[in-house]
């Protein structure tokens, strides 16, 4: 009884030992980078925001107002992106949530682009719009696409490559919810052919199957 009684402990240590390591993480990043810093003197970020004292939170806090107003759409992509997130609104920190409204002119499109440390869930408040994601390399980049219409609603995993066009003859607008409270934003195009300083033109020739001067003609247009 006694061997019984040491075998069913062992067994229930042996789970809470398996338990308490499968729930174990590092936190999740809250910006691009975190460097570390072996003293406190030299630390000037923390991963995420410093914390205001809870007892002097005011309602402002967590108000945000304008979002009902359309945004102009004139630049190269004819769209534009308005975000809600720690940044202008303190009172989302470590609440893992954030909000865009998404503007699109007629043949507009939100190009395709990631976000790093966010899930994305969109829905159509006035318009068409074509939309899609790109599955990762090991699922054989597998492209989903929709087409949405006012009160549809898409989601795009997250860090996968999507993107969202305006097919309609009028402009549109979405509002998007994001799982974080800083989600970042890596247009693809910018990335690749707009980094500072420039990625070496015959890299990104190789990578893309394209002749060095076409790689530096997209370049200059970035």
């Amino acid at each position: 009884m006694a061997m019984k009684t040491i075998s069913f402990l062992s067994i229930i240590s042996l789970l809470a030992l398996t338990l308490s390591l499968v729930m174990a993480s590092d936190p999740s990043p809250l910006q691009d980078f975190c460097i570390g810093v072996n003293t406190p003197a030299n630390g000037v970020f923390v991963n995420g925001k410093f914390c205001k004292d809870p007892k002097l939170a005011t309602a402002d806090d967590f108000f945000f107002s304008g979002l009902h107003n359309a945004r102009a759409v004139n630049n190269a992509v004819g769209s534009n992106v308005t975000g809600v997130n720690v940044n202008n609104l303190p009172g989302l920190n470590t609440l893992g949530i954030s909000l865009v409204r998404i503007d699109y002119g007629v043949n507009g499109q939100n190009p395709p682009h990631t976000h790093p440390r966010a899930t994305e869930i969109l829905v159509v408040q006035q318009g068409t719009l074509f939309v899609g994601f790109v599955s990762s390399n090991g699922d054989g980049n597998r492209l989903f696409t929709k087409t949405l219409n006012k009160g549809d609603v898409f989601v795009f995993p997250e860090g996968l490559i999507h993107f969202q066009a305006n097919v309609g003859r009028s402009p549109a607008v979405a509002f998007a919810a994001l799982s974080s409270q800083n989600p970042g934003v890596v247009t693809i195009a910018n990335t690749v052919f707009g980094s500072n300083p420039p990625i070496n033109p015959n890299v990104l020739a190789r990578a893309f199957q394209l002749d060095p001067k076409v790689v530096i003609d997209l370049q200059n247009k970035f």
